[in-house]
């Protein structure tokens, strides 16, 4: 069965100053300066540097994303962009983890089947598909900001799909080594390999969907009853 999951090609709305950045329930993304402990006018700022970073990856992709160019377009000086995300890499993840956020509401707080209220089984796939989505609709900036390899698997973000993953797979199948499953699984999500598949050789969403769900049913031994 597949899900139609609606997600929206842009970035989620970067929040206010006064607005919380995250909830508690959140695994923290970015640093602990990037927090809402920042002062209102510094929050103001970091919150331009990021809307202008992607209005840029809108009208011209990933590669159009230069620190000159995000100073240009929220017009602050260079060092100001410098000062707030260390590099080009620094502020590409930032927007990463934004978004990033954001998937981590809806999976922990959203409405079923990719929030709570669903079988763990029906949450598990929904988050396939919502993952694809939103790799596909980001995926020169998911490609452009993947950390080095050392760091890959660390990075925060993953890190809290790997606990996502592995917690409904403890309530699937809790006799298995749901941990080392939940890395198997969310292989077949890496944005690269999709990248592969989308880009060079022409799959449609609605095959890497059923591949998904098929790849779902037989770790969890759970095909032959739906």
């Amino acid at each position: 069965m597949l899900y139609a999951v609606v997600m929206s090609a842009s970035l989620p709305p970067f929040p206010r100053s006064q607005e919380p950045a995250g909830d508690a329930e959140l695994l923290q993304l970015g640093t602990p300066e990037e927090e809402p402990c920042l002062r209102a006018d510094a929050a103001r700022n970091r919150a331009r540097l990021l809307e202008a970073a992607a209005r840029l990856i809108a009208e011209h992709g990933a590669a159009g994303v230069t620190m000159e160019a995000v100073a240009a377009a929220a017009q602050v000086g260079k060092g100001t962009v410098f000062r707030r995300f260390g590099d080009r890499t620094g502020l590409l993840m930032a927007l990463l983890d934004h978004s990033a956020k954001k998937l981590q509401e809806d999976f922990l707080g959203g409405p079923p089947p990719l929030g709570p209220g669903s079988p763990p089984l029906e949450r598990l796939r929904a988050f396939g598909v919502a993952v694809l989505y939103r790799t596909v609709e980001q995926l020169d900036l998911q490609l452009a900001a993947e950390p080095e390899p050392t760091r890959r698997f660390s990075h925060p973000s993953h890190r809290a799909l790997t606990m996502h993953v592995t917690v409904l797979l403890r309530q699937i199948v809790p006799d298995a080594d749901c941990e080392l499953l939940a890395r198997t699984l969310l292989g077949y999500l890496d944005p690269a390999l999709i990248h592969h598949l989308t880009r060079e050789c022409g799959m449609p969403m609605e095959r890497l969907e059923a591949g998904w769900a098929d790849l779902v049913d037989r770790v969890t031994g759970t095909g032959a009853t739906h």
